[in-house]
């Protein structure tokens, strides 16, 4: 009578995929899939995306390939991570920064439309935290950045070739004045330099850990798109980030990376919010520059605070300010040197939280975005892997806190610039907190 060995195959089976999935490459794969979504997104090459970022609220195919990138971040951190690893991204600040994102999406002009963009930001979080928790060491840190890194930098060249009236500005669109200048896979040129940038920093990253040839053909790769973008201060900020922190830190001096840092954050404030809401200083940058109007956005910022001084304590809610309600229905001066009307967001990331939240919520995020990060470079113990993944977080953390005085990111779903700021806070928290090995045995 033959044997019936159905049984004795499911259990090899079940043991071929508990070896694989037990795999220490697994959790760096799987880190590595999701920084690159992330940035990707599921719908590339999507000029019509501009305002609203990489979800549209109503685009199904981002909806749910999001929807399972988040559930595929639960899961990995549920079977792969350490809950104690887990525990260092959290802090009192965060947890109060969060509550006041919920109250603002339960005051909300449109609270169903408000939760579901409250979802997707608190998916992009989670999958932050996995993809900073699921490396197990320095080397899984670098195939990842690398492996993501060149993918979407080199995606990007690549439409600029196959898909050229897509992946650039063409004078077809609203911003015409655009027209020639590089965005590759993603919505808008203001997106596209920050996040090569970023990835600029990474490749630094790379050359300092030994990885040489390819952290400075990532480098140059991303630097290079970074400059066809056409920012100039997103390319005005790179060796500003890069000087600020890799020079006192050969020389030992982090204290005065973090004073530098914090002048440079207090200046460029005042000389972008300060124009607007400090009569002295307002004086002295129009005696000096008198045309000076951060291509209309001083006009935004005062109509702005304006706004805010009507209900500077709760705000108008989560996604309700800018838009048809809010600013179409209020009355503009016929001699404002912009309409304020055709904003979709505050071009500031402050100003943002502050009408979106409150100004008690904005002094939170200050903590929570500013303070805190800074705190944790100096908490970074003196071991190489640390300092070196440290100091690019750090680096990443200054140009996007500078940036947002002029662009707004802050909670904007899985914005890849938002989220870019998400891995440098959160990253610095890690490192402060956790031993990043060179190599996991």
């Amino acid at each position: 009578m033959p044997t019936n060995n159905t049984a004795s195959l499911r259990r090899t089976d079940r043991a071929w995929l508990a070896r694989a999935l037990n795999s220490p490459i697994v959790p760096t794969v799987i880190a590595t899939i999701l920084l690159t979504v992330i940035f990707v997104s599921f719908r590339p090459f999507q000029p019509q995306g501009a305002v609203l970022g990489p979800d549209s609220g109503g685009d199904i195919v981002n909806q749910l390939g999001f929807s399972m990138v988040g559930g595929l971040a639960v899961f990995s951190i549920l079977t792969y991570v350490n809950p104690r690893v887990i525990s260092v991204f959290f802090s009192g600040w965060w947890l109060l920064m969060m509550g006041f994102v919920a109250f603002s999406i339960a005051h909300a002009v449109n609270p169903s439309s408000a939760s579901r963009a409250g979802l997707f930001t608190l998916i992009g979080l989670v999958t932050v935290v996995a993809i900073l928790s699921l490396p197990r060491d320095a080397e899984a840190f670098s195939a990842m950045l690398m492996v993501a890194g060149s993918i979407v930098v080199s995606v990007s060249y690549i439409g600029l070739v196959l898909l050229p009236s897509v992946s650039m500005h063409n004078a077809s669109e609203v911003e015409s004045e655009f027209a020639g200048l590089w965005r590759g896979v993603f919505a808008h040129k203001n997106i596209a330099g920050p996040v090569m940038a970023g990835f600029s920093f990474a490749g630094i990253y790379l050359y300092r850990r030994g990885w040489k040839r390819r952290g400075f053909l990532l480098f140059a790769a991303a630097l290079f798109f970074l400059a066809n973008t056409g920012s100039k201060t997103t390319a005005g900020l790179v060796p500003v980030a890069l000087l600020l922190v890799m020079i006192p830190g050969l020389l030992g001096m982090r204290m005065l990376t973090v004073a530098l840092v914090t002048a440079t954050l207090i200046g460029t404030g005042l000389a972008t919010l300060g124009m607007v809401f400090l009569p002295d200083v307002k004086a002295v940058m129009l005696h000096y520059f008198p045309e000076l109007t951060y291509t209309g956005r001083t006009y935004i910022w005062e109509f702005a605070g304006e706004m805010i001084a009507r209900r500077p304590w709760s705000g108008y809610g989560f996604e309700s300010f800018w838009g048809p309600i809010s600013v179409g229905t209020t009355d503009h001066p016929f001699d404002r040197g912009w309409d304020v009307r055709r904003s979709v967001h505050g071009h500031n990331g402050y100003i943002d939280i502050a009408l979106t939240m409150g100004l008690p919520a904005l002094a939170v995020a200050i903590i929570t975005f500013l303070i805190q990060p800074m705190r944790d470079y100096l908490r970074i113990p003196l071991l190489r892997e640390n300092v070196l993944l440290g100091d690019f977080f750090m680096m990443t953390f200054m140009f996007t806190a500078l940036n947002a005085f002029l662009e707004s990111f802050f909670f904007r779903r899985v914005d890849p610039v938002w989220l870019f700021f998400l891995i440098s806070v959160l990253g610095l928290r890690m490192v402060a907190r956790r031993i990043i090995p060179a190599s996991a045995p």
